[in-house]
Protein backbone atom coordinates (compact mmCIF):
# COMPACT_ATOMS: atom_id res chain seq x y z
CA UNK A 1 0.00 0.00 0.00
CA UNK A 2 1.21 3.42 -1.15
CA UNK A 3 2.07 5.84 1.54
CA UNK A 4 -1.10 8.38 -0.16
CA UNK A 5 -3.20 5.30 0.10
CA UNK A 6 -2.62 4.86 3.51
CA UNK A 7 -2.47 8.52 4.58
CA UNK A 8 -6.18 8.67 2.86
CA UNK A 9 -7.24 5.22 4.83
CA UNK A 10 -5.55 7.16 8.26
CA UNK A 11 -7.82 9.82 7.47
CA UNK A 12 -10.81 7.99 6.79
CA UNK A 13 -10.56 6.14 10.02
CA UNK A 14 -10.02 8.93 12.40
CA UNK A 15 -12.78 11.21 11.32
CA UNK A 16 -15.51 9.46 9.37
CA UNK A 17 -18.46 11.98 8.67
CA UNK A 18 -22.03 11.20 8.57
CA UNK A 19 -25.00 11.86 6.66
CA UNK A 20 -28.35 11.14 8.31
CA UNK A 21 -31.49 10.60 6.01
CA UNK A 22 -34.64 9.98 7.68
CA UNK A 23 -36.97 7.99 5.37
CA UNK A 24 -40.32 8.32 7.03
CA UNK A 25 -39.34 7.45 10.65
CA UNK A 26 -41.03 8.36 14.03
CA UNK A 27 -38.24 10.14 14.75
CA UNK A 28 -37.82 8.16 17.52
CA UNK A 29 -34.48 6.84 16.20
CA UNK A 30 -33.97 10.53 14.69
CA UNK A 31 -33.40 11.79 18.26
CA UNK A 32 -31.35 8.67 19.63
CA UNK A 33 -28.75 9.20 16.68
CA UNK A 34 -28.34 13.16 17.76
CA UNK A 35 -28.18 11.92 21.18
CA UNK A 36 -25.57 9.61 20.39
CA UNK A 37 -23.38 13.01 19.16
CA UNK A 38 -24.40 14.71 22.04
CA UNK A 39 -21.46 15.63 25.13
CA UNK A 40 -23.40 12.67 27.35
CA UNK A 41 -22.18 9.87 25.19
CA UNK A 42 -19.53 11.75 22.65
CA UNK A 43 -19.36 10.19 19.54
CA UNK A 44 -17.56 12.78 18.31
CA UNK A 45 -14.71 11.41 20.31
CA UNK A 46 -14.23 8.95 17.47
CA UNK A 47 -14.10 11.59 15.10
CA UNK A 48 -17.08 11.25 13.84
CA UNK A 49 -18.95 14.05 12.22
CA UNK A 50 -22.30 14.98 11.40
CA UNK A 51 -22.49 16.66 8.04
CA UNK A 52 -25.16 17.69 5.56
CA UNK A 53 -23.88 16.80 2.06
CA UNK A 54 -23.40 13.32 0.49
CA UNK A 55 -20.07 14.49 -0.98
CA UNK A 56 -18.40 15.03 1.91
CA UNK A 57 -20.25 11.93 3.82
CA UNK A 58 -18.32 8.24 4.71
CA UNK A 59 -21.42 6.59 6.30
CA UNK A 60 -24.63 6.89 5.41
CA UNK A 61 -27.14 6.33 8.24
CA UNK A 62 -30.70 5.82 7.82
CA UNK A 63 -33.88 5.70 9.92
CA UNK A 64 -37.42 4.60 9.47
CA UNK A 65 -38.80 2.09 6.85
CA UNK A 66 -37.99 2.93 3.34
CA UNK A 67 -40.52 4.08 1.32
CA UNK A 68 -41.19 3.60 -2.60
CA UNK A 69 -40.71 7.61 -3.13
CA UNK A 70 -37.94 7.47 -0.80
CA UNK A 71 -36.00 4.58 -3.08
CA UNK A 72 -34.94 6.80 -6.09
CA UNK A 73 -34.31 9.45 -3.58
CA UNK A 74 -31.91 7.39 -1.42
CA UNK A 75 -29.86 5.37 -4.48
CA UNK A 76 -29.19 9.20 -5.78
CA UNK A 77 -27.83 10.23 -2.74
CA UNK A 78 -25.71 6.80 -1.78
CA UNK A 79 -24.24 7.28 -5.68
CA UNK A 80 -23.26 10.76 -4.98
CA UNK A 81 -21.23 9.92 -2.12
CA UNK A 82 -17.02 9.01 -2.61
CA UNK A 83 -15.75 5.54 -2.40
CA UNK A 84 -15.43 3.76 -0.29
CA UNK A 85 -19.08 4.12 1.74
CA UNK A 86 -21.15 2.53 4.00
CA UNK A 87 -24.65 1.90 4.74
CA UNK A 88 -25.81 2.10 8.72
CA UNK A 89 -29.50 0.74 9.55
CA UNK A 90 -30.80 2.30 12.55
CA UNK A 91 -33.76 1.09 14.16
CA UNK A 92 -36.01 -1.68 13.61
CA UNK A 93 -37.87 0.16 10.63
CA UNK A 94 -33.95 0.76 8.75
CA UNK A 95 -33.19 -3.27 9.57
CA UNK A 96 -36.87 -4.85 8.26
CA UNK A 97 -39.35 -2.07 7.97
CA UNK A 98 -40.54 -2.74 11.30
CA UNK A 99 -44.40 -2.31 11.89
CA UNK A 100 -44.72 -0.49 8.80
CA UNK A 101 -43.38 -4.08 7.22
CA UNK A 102 -46.18 -5.39 4.20
CA UNK A 103 -47.98 -1.84 3.99
CA UNK A 104 -48.11 -1.33 0.33
CA UNK A 105 -46.07 2.07 0.44
CA UNK A 106 -42.81 0.44 2.05
CA UNK A 107 -40.14 -1.17 0.34
CA UNK A 108 -39.09 -3.55 3.53
CA UNK A 109 -35.61 -2.40 4.64
CA UNK A 110 -32.80 -0.62 3.47
CA UNK A 111 -30.81 -3.57 2.57
CA UNK A 112 -33.56 -3.78 -0.55
CA UNK A 113 -32.35 -0.54 -2.00
CA UNK A 114 -28.56 -0.74 -0.55
CA UNK A 115 -26.10 -2.66 0.38
CA UNK A 116 -25.80 -2.43 4.54
CA UNK A 117 -22.71 -2.69 6.08
CA UNK A 118 -24.14 -2.19 9.77
CA UNK A 119 -27.52 -3.12 11.12
CA UNK A 120 -28.40 -1.13 14.54
CA UNK A 121 -31.60 -3.06 15.76
CA UNK A 122 -34.52 -1.51 17.97
CA UNK A 123 -37.53 0.30 18.36
CA UNK A 124 -35.62 3.08 19.30
CA UNK A 125 -32.30 2.17 18.99
CA UNK A 126 -30.20 3.53 21.93
CA UNK A 127 -27.40 5.68 21.85
CA UNK A 128 -25.38 3.29 23.38
CA UNK A 129 -25.87 0.57 20.35
CA UNK A 130 -25.55 3.31 17.72
CA UNK A 131 -22.34 4.62 19.55
CA UNK A 132 -20.77 0.70 19.31
CA UNK A 133 -21.95 0.36 15.41
CA UNK A 134 -19.90 3.10 14.47
CA UNK A 135 -16.91 1.84 16.45
CA UNK A 136 -17.61 -1.54 15.05
CA UNK A 137 -17.71 -0.23 11.72
CA UNK A 138 -14.62 1.47 12.01
CA UNK A 139 -12.68 -1.69 13.17
CA UNK A 140 -14.05 -3.29 10.34
CA UNK A 141 -12.61 -0.71 7.86
CA UNK A 142 -9.62 -1.15 9.62
CA UNK A 143 -9.47 -4.95 9.58
CA UNK A 144 -10.44 -5.18 5.72
CA UNK A 145 -7.43 -2.58 5.39
CA UNK A 146 -4.57 -4.95 6.73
Amino acid sequence: MKIKDKLILWSRLKSPWLLHFNSGACNGCDIEVVDALTPRYDLERFGVVLKSTPRHADILVISGPVTRQQVKRLKRIYDQMPAPKFVMAVGACACSGGVFDGCYSVVSGVDKVLPVSIYIPGCPARPEAILDGAVKLLGALEASSK
